[in-house]
């Protein structure tokens, strides 16, 4: 397994949101986690990122614990935290957001080389790159957030609520790049609101609700089960 989160207890202050929870992900895989609002499917996701501490359990990434590794060192050693939302940085250029992405890389050539490479891949945001990020549209940001795993090609992306607020045909989009980013050899580990998407695309899921392991399965699997279906798929 490349991700092994055990028992894993978590929350904010004195409120616990997460009760023991269990997943794992191999290599080269896509899972999503799904569940209704309060579930605590972001909070998992902060936990292994290493943007709160756990209170409990253990988070071992390639064979190495990880647990309370900060935001940053996790990231040096191949796991990184796409959040949700406020993703950028909307005062800076799109190309300074780029440069910023991948200041972790230590050799300028390699990063002038990838940055190319984003800007060549996506015509929408190299027309913009001179210009402030805050001028980008709902769709472009996020294609600008994932920039990031294209530029530091890591080996665990952690990606929260990547469709949410956009346009069908730019969901459609940016889960194609997930699936081509994922026969690249990036494994994702992915909250999804659109639970039918995110399920499509991933090779396994889990379900959690109340801050606890629910169901558990392929994606298909998921997908063709009467709970999910009722609960969340509006079938």
């Amino acid at each position: 397994m490349l991700l092994e989160v055990d028992q894993l207890t978590a929350g904010y202050g004195p409120i616990t949101i997460l009760h023991r929870v269990s997943m794992g992900l191999s290599d080269r895989e896509i899972v999503c986690i799904i569940g209704p609002n309060g579930a605590g499917k972001s909070t998992v996701l902060r936990a292994v990122s290493g943007q709160i501490t756990p209170e409990g359990g253990s988070v071992i990434f390639d064979g190495e614990e990880i647990t309370r590794d900060g935001l940053s060192k996790k990231t040096e050693k191949g796991l990184i935290f796409i959040p949700q939302g406020q993703n950028i940085f909307p005062n800076l250029t799109v190309l300074e957001n780029l440069e910023i992405a991948g200041s972790i890389l230590k050799d300028s050539e390699k990063l002038r080389r990838a940055i190319a490479s984003v800007l060549e891949k996506f015509p929408m945001i190299m027309e913009r790159k001179n210009r402030p990020a805050r001028e980008l549209s709902g769709g472009q940001r996020q294609i600008l957030a994932l920039s990031r795993i294209l530029i530091l090609n890591p080996r665990l992306a952690l990606l929260d609520e990547p469709s949410l607020g956009l346009a069908p045909i730019v969901v459609d989009l940016i889960f194609q790049e997930i699936g081509k980013m994922n026969k690249k050899g990036i494994s994702f580990l992915l909250v999804e609101q659109n639970a039918r998407k995110g399920l499509s695309v991933s090779h396994r899921g889990y379900v959690l609700e109340l801050g606890k392991n629910r169901l558990t399965g392929t994606g298909q699997e998921l997908l063709n089960n009467q709970d999910v279906q009722r609960l969340y798929l509006g079938g």
